[in-house]
Parts: structure tokens; C-alpha cells; sequence
């Protein structure tokens, strides 16, 4: 069911979004070469008690999910670009890591993903995470009263494929609120003119993901962490946003600190 929010729901959000975004730039600041992906979810779950925050994937059980999740971050590195399982792994020179946290603070949730490298960067790799963000900008510039979900799917779309990326629709945005995934679904590919109505009230969570050289995914041993079949890697990057009449308004916003 698709539920749409008010003025005063939204303003309730926002110190969810505040700290997912505070967040996500105190663990891309911390996180080095030689720095443990079990490090990173410790970090995160110190964070998450200090502000009496509640996880969002510490229990996550979805369908697609072999267990419980158990951790409070996704830490997908390289060829990982999806819920990444943190385990036992010293982060290398030239690692391209993407983080995707959601929590619920007072009821309401706010969910977002950064992907960035650590050490010496390639060059292809800056070039993948800089298409997720312009595909993101784009989204969020679609997210507007009077268009329809296919105009945000199409608007990440035309930047993916203007850069020669596939686009897997497997998984994409979601509306957030009161859980972290509701209706409605937005894929990372669409057709513009077509889909639900976007309404003054709605709030999604737009999150093109995108791979190198395939847009097919196997998944680890460890029933989770989803891969590029053919080993090239991906990025990530995620914001939650609220459709209101004076346009999108980001929630997880991270400009106020000073990073992107």
C-alpha cells in the first residue's frame, strides 16, 4: 500500500535523515586502506546506540535474504554492490566501497548509500560512482508533484545509458516511512509517462546501482551480498526524498556537512 505522508510527518523525519547522513560522513571519513568491514558495522552500531536509533537491518529477514541480516550496515566492495554482509576484510589500496544504512529514529525511517574509494582510485571506478550521483540528481530532479514514477526511472536511466552502463530493475527505490521498504517500487529503468502518480506526500528512497561491464547478479555463499557475475565492480548511491509541493526535498542530504 502506498501511503502518502504530511507537511508534519515529513518534519518528523528529518532527524532520521540528519543522522543517516551524519553518519554515512563520519564512516567514508574513518574508513581507510587497512580499515575491517567489521570495524566499519562496529563504528556504525556505536553511532546508532548514542542516538538511540534503531537498526533497520539488524533483524531484516526479507524473502531474498538466507537469514536474519545480523549487522547494521551493507559494506559491498569492488565487484559487491548490494547488501553486503560485512565480514573479516582488511579494505585494500584501490578498494571501491559502498555503504547503505537505513535507521528508524521516533518511528520513522531514512535510508541512503555513499560509494567511494580508498587509497589510489581508477579511473573507471570514479568514472561509475559519478554516474550513480548524476543518475541520482536526476531522479531527485523528477521527483515532482504532477509527474509519475516512470519520469524518475527514465531520468536514471538516460544518465546510465548515456555513460554505457546496463541496468539490472531486479532491485531499485522504494517508499520509505514507517518501514524501511514500502510501496511503491522505482526501478532504475522505466518509461517516462508511465507509472503511479507522484503525489504531494510521497517519500521514496531513490538508489541507482549500477555495474561495470554486466547487469547480472550472482549472490555470496553467505546468502546475501550480491555480486557482478562476471567480477567487474559497481557502485551505489542512495538518497531519501519527500515529493511536497514546493518540490523534492532531500532528507538524507549530507551538502550541510560539507560533502557531497
Amino acid at each position: 500500500m502506498i501511503e502518502l505522508r504530511t507537511p508534519a510527518e515529513i518534519e518528523a523525519m528529518r532527524p532520521a535523515g540528519r543522522f543517516v547522513a551524519e553518519t554515512l560522513a563520519t564512516l567514508r571519513d574513518e574508513t581507510t586502506v587497512g580499515t575491517n568491514l567489521l570495524a566499519i558495522d562496529r563504528r556504525a552500531h556505536d553511532l546508532i546506540r548514542r542516538a538511540g536509533a534503531t537498526s533497520c537491518y539488524i533483524d531484516y529477514h526479507p524473502s531474498f535474504g538466507a537469514s536474519p541480516f545480523g549487522k547494521v550496515l551493507c559494506t559491498s566492495v569492488n565487484d559487491a554492490v548490494l547488501h553486503g554482509l560485512p565480514h573479516d576484510y582488511a579494505l585494500k589500496d584501490g578498494d571501491l566501497v559502498s555503504l547503505d544504512f537505513a535507521v528508524s529514529i521516533d518511528g520513522w525511517v531514512a535510508d541512503s548509500a555513499i560509494s567511494f574509494v580508498v587509497g589510489t582510485p581508477r579511473d573507471e571506478d570514479l568514472a561509475l560512482i559519478d554516474t550513480t550521483r548524476r543518475a541520482l540528481d536526476a531522479a531527485i530532479a523528477a521527483a515532482v508533484v504532477g509527474n509519475r514514477i516512470g519520469d524518475i526511472s527514465h531520468a536514471i536511466a538516460d544518465v546510465a545509458h548515456g555513460d554505457g552502463y546496463a541496468i539490472n530493475t531486479d532491485f531499485g527505490g522504494h517508499g520509505v516511512g514507517r518501514v524501511m521498504h514500502g510501496d511503491p517500487h522505482v526501478p532504475n529503468d522505466g518509461k517516462a509517462g508511465r507509472g503511479y502518480p507522484l503525489r504531494e506526500g510521497l517519500v521514496v528512497a531513490l538508489e541507482p546501482w549500477f555495474l561495470q561491464t554486466t547487469d547480472e547478479l550472482i549472490t555470496d555463499p553467505d546468502g546475501w551480498t550480491l555480486r557482478s557475475v562476471d567480477g567487474s565492480r559497481g557502485a551505489h548511491s542512495e538518497h531519501t526524498v519527500a515529493i511536497t509541493a514546493d518540490g523534492p526535498l532531500v532528507l538524507t542530504d549530507r551538502s550541510f556537512l560539507g560533502v557531497d
